[in-house]
Protein backbone atom coordinates (compact mmCIF):
# COMPACT_ATOMS: atom_id res chain seq x y z
CA UNK A 1 0.00 0.00 0.00
CA UNK A 2 2.44 2.59 0.55
CA UNK A 3 4.49 2.18 -2.63
CA UNK A 4 1.22 2.34 -4.50
CA UNK A 5 0.35 5.24 -2.26
CA UNK A 6 3.32 7.26 -2.93
CA UNK A 7 3.37 6.40 -6.49
CA UNK A 8 -0.36 7.74 -7.20
CA UNK A 9 0.16 10.67 -5.34
CA UNK A 10 3.25 11.82 -7.36
CA UNK A 11 1.82 10.84 -10.64
CA UNK A 12 -1.50 12.21 -10.26
CA UNK A 13 -0.37 15.38 -9.67
CA UNK A 14 0.31 16.69 -13.21
CA UNK A 15 -3.18 15.69 -13.99
CA UNK A 16 -4.94 17.74 -11.73
CA UNK A 17 -6.04 14.81 -9.53
CA UNK A 18 -4.74 13.51 -6.43
CA UNK A 19 -5.30 12.21 -2.47
CA UNK A 20 -9.35 13.32 -1.50
CA UNK A 21 -9.79 10.66 1.17
CA UNK A 22 -7.37 9.02 3.04
CA UNK A 23 -8.81 6.02 5.47
CA UNK A 24 -5.45 4.54 6.63
CA UNK A 25 -5.82 1.28 4.32
CA UNK A 26 -8.36 2.81 2.21
CA UNK A 27 -7.33 6.02 0.18
CA UNK A 28 -9.53 7.59 -2.64
CA UNK A 29 -8.03 9.71 -5.39
CA UNK A 30 -9.43 12.09 -7.59
CA UNK A 31 -10.73 15.63 -9.11
CA UNK A 32 -12.06 17.84 -5.91
CA UNK A 33 -14.84 17.02 -5.09
CA UNK A 34 -14.86 13.42 -4.67
CA UNK A 35 -12.54 10.14 -5.28
CA UNK A 36 -13.21 8.09 -8.61
CA UNK A 37 -10.44 6.30 -8.11
CA UNK A 38 -9.56 3.84 -4.95
CA UNK A 39 -6.45 2.13 -3.52
CA UNK A 40 -6.80 -0.52 -0.93
CA UNK A 41 -5.44 -4.11 0.55
CA UNK A 42 -6.35 -6.85 -1.39
CA UNK A 43 -8.11 -9.02 1.00
CA UNK A 44 -10.36 -11.50 -1.23
CA UNK A 45 -9.58 -13.46 -4.22
CA UNK A 46 -7.03 -16.11 -5.32
CA UNK A 47 -3.80 -14.53 -7.55
CA UNK A 48 -3.34 -11.42 -9.15
CA UNK A 49 -5.16 -9.72 -12.33
CA UNK A 50 -3.82 -7.11 -13.85
CA UNK A 51 -6.08 -3.97 -14.26
CA UNK A 52 -5.78 -1.27 -17.17
CA UNK A 53 -6.75 2.20 -15.13
CA UNK A 54 -6.68 5.23 -17.50
CA UNK A 55 -6.53 8.82 -16.01
CA UNK A 56 -7.27 11.61 -18.52
CA UNK A 57 -5.05 14.05 -18.69
CA UNK A 58 -6.05 18.47 -19.78
CA UNK A 59 -3.07 17.97 -22.41
CA UNK A 60 -0.27 16.65 -23.56
CA UNK A 61 2.06 18.16 -21.63
CA UNK A 62 0.34 16.57 -18.74
CA UNK A 63 0.88 13.27 -20.05
CA UNK A 64 4.33 14.03 -20.57
CA UNK A 65 4.76 15.25 -16.93
CA UNK A 66 2.88 11.63 -15.47
CA UNK A 67 5.35 9.84 -17.31
CA UNK A 68 8.29 11.35 -16.09
CA UNK A 69 7.10 11.18 -12.42
CA UNK A 70 6.55 7.98 -13.08
CA UNK A 71 9.44 6.92 -14.95
CA UNK A 72 11.50 8.74 -12.06
CA UNK A 73 9.69 6.41 -9.61
CA UNK A 74 10.67 3.54 -11.03
CA UNK A 75 7.99 2.40 -12.77
CA UNK A 76 7.88 -0.13 -16.00
CA UNK A 77 7.83 1.71 -19.31
CA UNK A 78 4.89 -0.15 -21.13
CA UNK A 79 4.71 2.46 -23.89
CA UNK A 80 6.16 5.92 -24.07
CA UNK A 81 3.82 9.28 -24.75
CA UNK A 82 3.04 9.40 -28.74
CA UNK A 83 0.38 9.62 -30.69
CA UNK A 84 -2.45 6.30 -30.86
CA UNK A 85 -3.87 6.85 -34.18
CA UNK A 86 -5.39 3.05 -34.02
CA UNK A 87 -7.56 4.85 -31.24
CA UNK A 88 -8.36 7.85 -32.80
CA UNK A 89 -6.62 10.99 -34.04
CA UNK A 90 -6.33 12.96 -31.15
CA UNK A 91 -5.61 9.94 -28.88
CA UNK A 92 -1.69 10.94 -27.23
CA UNK A 93 -1.06 8.45 -24.54
CA UNK A 94 1.36 7.23 -22.15
CA UNK A 95 1.55 3.79 -20.31
CA UNK A 96 3.81 2.54 -17.23
CA UNK A 97 3.11 -0.22 -15.19
CA UNK A 98 2.69 0.69 -11.27
CA UNK A 99 3.66 -0.70 -8.53
CA UNK A 100 1.51 -3.35 -8.03
CA UNK A 101 1.56 -5.08 -11.74
CA UNK A 102 -0.82 -2.96 -13.09
CA UNK A 103 -1.13 -1.01 -16.58
CA UNK A 104 -1.66 2.52 -15.45
CA UNK A 105 -2.19 5.29 -18.40
CA UNK A 106 -2.41 8.60 -18.77
CA UNK A 107 -4.17 10.09 -22.06
CA UNK A 108 -5.14 13.30 -23.56
CA UNK A 109 -8.07 13.48 -26.10
CA UNK A 110 -7.47 16.52 -27.24
CA UNK A 111 -5.35 16.98 -30.91
CA UNK A 112 -2.66 19.41 -31.04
Amino acid sequence: MAASAAFYDAVLAPLGGGRLMDFGSVIGYGIAPKPDFWLGPRDAGDGFRESHIAFTAPDRAAVREFFRIAVDAGAEILHEPRVWPEYHAGYYGAFVRDPDGNNVEAVCHIPE
